[in-house]
């Protein structure tokens, strides 16, 4: 249960750290994949 929990809190401090670096990936991936639909209902 310690490693869980040991585990766990370096989770989440390296989401505290990054969480706008995974905002950045994820809009990112979203526009591409918006562009990707357009481009496959428009064409």
């Amino acid at each position: 249960m310690q490693a869980v929990q040991n585990g766990y809190r370096g989770f989440s401090l390296l989401m505290d750290l990054n969480w706008d670096r995974l905002l950045y990936v994820g809009t990112i991936t979203m526009a591409l994949g918006a562009g990707a639909w357009i481009g496959a209902v428009a064409g």
